[in-house]
């Protein structure tokens, strides 16, 4: 494999690894926030435990997030030199931000929220972690929006005389942060994290209700019946709005990447009326000779594309054909597929929709077992622990069908606004990296993220199994300092 190979697989690999953790963060610290202010409006210590309880699982997974993160900036100067230089100032700045702004807020209220009980009042603790569940959220949205800027760029401009793209300006910032892609891509993170943490929290709780309705029925009923129902309706709610989300960004992604919906879409030529594909055997759908399976009704595909059954789709064929014209004397003598790697977008697209219907009907499955707890098994209760894992696979598939329909751009041309802003993926890669070095960095990196992740997993078993005890109590108050006290630190 040449640099470009190595450096994608590099990228592919450590990102999909990170983002692992990223939507967790993003789910549990809103859902945890929830918890404790029902505490503070209720009065119900139960909620206090629930929070500290998952709390300690979102600390974990927060530091695993993070140090899996780190890697990934690094690799914008290691392997993609090339993009970096390209458009540096625009890429930069909401990572900029984001590291400024948003980290800091994170990891300081984050602090707060962990050592602060007993030392802060109630409404400044529960204040902590909302701050902090906002610092996560503003985190994702400048991330995304750097991510959305190369699925449709911004608020740039072109410098020919730097031969690189810039900010348009102050507005060309506010431009690349909440442009429609941004803030679909946003929504739909947003949303299909909340349906990953929601489905956490629904099987460590029916796991611990199905354990303790026996042995301890006082403390499944009052403390693991209703994390059990939190847990489910996040994840109803999650996957209704990762549905809805889903549905308007794909009809968003059909106008500013029409390629990439025509290969998640399986379309060959442009045509109206067009069917919902099922099957993707092989076949060149530049040429416009994919082979398809195709549901049997007419529209549906359309319908879905853009609220019209009788709506005309662009197909591969012809899509190559414009794109080829558009940039035959930029790239001049290039042969350029600009369809994507169909296989991968066409089933991508279908696993990731698949498996939000999945959760969904799980969520309406779990709460209406969990009208009669005692009648849920232990084989539900592991049911609802191995379709954990379906929000996250989902969530992998989004990023490879974003990513890999991306290709062959780094940074896809806009034709609806600035076109001359635009960047071939094999332009990107640095040109001054040796192959090797790629290679070793991807071992040391993948062997660093395995011993992380076995770190990640017996702590999470680790305090997932260890539950919570009904008969400790949480110390809230606040504690006044005598004169005399010893103070611990001071600086």
């Amino acid at each position: 494999m040449d640099i470009v190979d190595l450096a994608r697989w590099q990228f592919a690999i450590t990102t999909v690894y990170h983002f692992i953790f990223v939507p967790v963060t993003i789910g549990l610290a809103p859902l945890v926030a929830i918890m404790q202010t029902k505490w503070l409006k209720r009065g119900e210590e139960r909620w206090l435990k629930l929070s500290e309880f998952f709390g300690k699982l979102l600390i974990i997974n927060f530091a695993i997030g993070v140090a899996t993160g780190i890697v990934q900036e690094f690799q914008f100067g290691m392997g993609w030199s090339e993009y970096s230089r390209y458009v540096g100032d625009i890429f930069g700045a909401p990572l900029a931000f984001e590291a400024l702004l948003a980290f800091f807020l994170e990891s300081t209220f984050l602090g707060i929220w962990i050592f602060g009980r007993g030392r802060i009042t109630p409404k400044l603790h529960t204040l902590s972690i909302w701050l902090f569940a906002i610092g996560s959220d503003i985190s994702a949205l400048f991330i995304l929006a750097a991510n959305s800027f190369m699925q449709n760029p911004n608020g740039t401009r072109f410098n020919a005389g730097t031969g690189r793209a810039e900010l348009d300006g102050p507005g060309g910032f506010l431009n690349v942060i909440f442009s429609a892609t941004s803030m679909y891509t946003f929504l739909h993170t947003f949303a299909a994290s909340i349906l990953l943490a929601g489905s956490a929290i629904a099987a460590i709780a029916l796991w611990w209700l199905v354990k303790t309705i026996k042995k301890n029925a006082p403390e499944a009923e009052e403390l693991w019946r209703p994390a059990a129902h939190f847990g489910l309706v996040a994840m109803l709610i999650g996957s209704i709005l990762v549905i809805g989300s889903g549905h308007f960004s794909a009809q968003h992604i059909t106008e500013v990447q029409p390629t990439k919906m025509a290969a998640a879409m399986g379309i060959n030529t442009t045509e109206k009326n067009v069917p919902l594909a099922l099957v993707y055997t092989g076949g060149d759908l530049a040429k416009g000779e994919a082979n398809i399976i195709a549901l049997p009704i007419p529209g549906l595909e359309s319908f879905m594309a853009k609220n019209d059954p009788n709506a005309e789709l662009q197909g591969g064929k012809d899509l190559q054909e414009r794109f080829a014209a558009e940039f035959a004397d930029t790239y001049a003598g290039a042969e350029i597929s600009y369809i994507p790697n169909v296989g991968l977008t066409f089933y991508s697209f279908r696993i990731m929709m698949l498996f939000g219907f999945i959760s969904f009907a799980l969520s309406i499955v779990g709460l209406v077992k969990l009208k009669k707890p005692e009648a849920i098994s232990a084989g539900l209760a592991k049911v609802f622990l191995w379709s954990t894992l379906l929000p996250f696979l989902a969530s992998t598939f989004g990023w490879i069908l974003t990513e890999v329909g991306r290709q062959p751009w780094v940074v896809y041309p806009n034709f609806g606004g600035d076109a001359n802003v635009h960047q071939l993926t094999i332009e990107a890669a640095s040109l001054t990296v040796h192959p090797i070095e790629i290679i070793l960095s991807l071992v040391i990196f993948t062997l660093l993220y395995l011993i992380l992740g076995i770190v990640w997993f017996v702590l999470v078993k680790r305090y997932a199994r260890e539950g919570i005890s009904t008969n400790k109590r949480l110390v809230t108050d606040v504690v006044e300092l005598k004169d005399d006290t010893v103070l611990s630190f001071e600086y």
